[in-house]
């Protein structure tokens, strides 16, 4: 349990300081991903098994939120955010 605190702490608070919805669906996928990955590897394998479930979970978690409002958030050379169709 003290290896997946170590791996899952830092999500947790990726999560919390997540400021747009992308941003937001990959911490998400990734915290889930971890736990799922924790959950169904064996013992001796469970830091890939966590490794592998963020990794998965935080790219499909990416994906849902950039697909889920059909925009994607963009940052101009000053620094301000907008919305518009993603490529």
């Amino acid at each position: 349990m003290t290896r997946f605190s170590f791996f899952a702490l830092p999500l947790i608070a990726m999560t919390i300081a997540a400021c747009t919805p992308e941003s937001q669906g990959t911490a998400i996928g990734a915290l889930s991903g971890a736990a799922l990955g924790a959950a169904v590897s064996s013992g001796s394998d469970r830091n890939k098994g966590i490794a592998v479930g963020a990794i998965a979970g935080g790219l499909a978690g990416n994906l849902i939120a950039r697909n889920n409002t059909g925009d994607c958030t963009y940052r101009d050379a000053n620094g301000n955010t907008f919305r518009a169709a993603c490529p």
